[in-house]
């Protein structure tokens, strides 16, 4: 049976039809121009908002610069270096050209009778029950004082301490292992007197007996020395409490010696230390 013009289908006769297929690499074209006209219109319009603002900023500059019919600044009148306020200017230190005084020296206040005023007797000078050297220690046995400086001396001594002056004579013994030591401190006016009394030494002072020391130094040979600090001069006589006689080769007595007279040295100068301790703690505070 046949229907019109139409035939049985095969090579030559009529086709079916046949449904569309897109044409998928065109259209990638298409969005693919699309998408660099969109861009390029972005671009585009950046670039022209730029310059937009560019102007505007310019234009604000420009016109900054320039007052206004009333005599101000159209931009705010931003004040000019020199009426911006300063900052405040750090006072500098200052400095008395006074220069403190110097502290008071130990030396000089026990050189002036003037200044060297701190009660002074064999128990203040020498208030230790032991005198110490190294590993020695000698035990006080007893003190005395007495203003009648030649009653304390011996020999020629009692008017070399009359006639420099003494005032006061102190005096000390010390005893270890046999050996007594006697020290006797003149009191003076002035270094200088001291000095001369020292230089002037002769025999000798005398010994002093007590809290178990018998006498000695008495009638047979002893060890003496003479030295001054300040304004006292320091006399030592030295020797065995068994009466035995001290030779020129004799070791034990002169150590003692030297013991008790540098023992004697260091508290005369402690003394002074004292005292100008006091004088720059009571200038420091402001009182006499």
């Amino acid at each position: 049976m046949s229907f019109g013009q139409g035939g049985p289908y095969g090579p030559g006769g009529s086709q079916p039809p046949q449904p569309s297929t897109p044409d998928w690499a065109a259209l990638a074209d298409q969005s693919a121009a699309r998408n660099r006209r969109r861009k390029l219109l972005f671009i585009g319009g950046g670039v022209l908002t730029t310059a937009a603002v560019a102007a505007i900023v310019a234009t604000a500059v420009v016109s900054s610069g320039h007052k206004d019919s009333g005599g101000g600044d159209s931009a705010g009148g931003l004040p000019t270096p020199q009426d911006l306020p300063s900052g405040s200017a750090t006072p500098e230190p200052t400095f008395s050209d006074v220069a403190p005084p110097a502290p008071p020296k130990p030396l000089d206040i026990i050189s002036s009778a003037e200044r060297d005023k701190a009660p002074l007797s064999a128990g203040t000078l020498f208030p230790d029950k032991r005198a110490a050297r190294d590993d020695r220690s000698y035990t006080k046995a007893a003190s005395a004082s007495t203003t009648s400086c030649s009653a304390a001396a011996q020999g020629a001594l009692g008017p070399v301490l009359v006639d420099n002056g003494c005032r006061k004579l102190l005096r000390a013994t010390f005893t270890r292992d046999g050996v007594a030591v006697t020290v006797g401190v003149a009191v003076f006016d002035g270094k200088a007197a001291a000095e001369k009394a020292k230089d002037g030494y002769k025999p000798n002072i005398a010994s002093l007996p007590g809290g178990g020391v018998p006498s000695f130094c008495r009638r047979t040979a002893c060890q003496s020395s003479a030295n001054a600090i300040g304004r006292y001069a320091y006399f030592t006589i030295s020797g065995y409490t068994s009466g035995k006689a001290v030779t020129a080769s004799d070791t034990a007595a002169l150590q003692a010696a030297r013991d008790v007279a540098d023992y004697t040295f260091r508290r005369i100068l402690a003394r002074g230390s004292a005292q100008a301790s006091a004088e720059a703690a009571s200038a420091a505070s402001g009182t006499d």
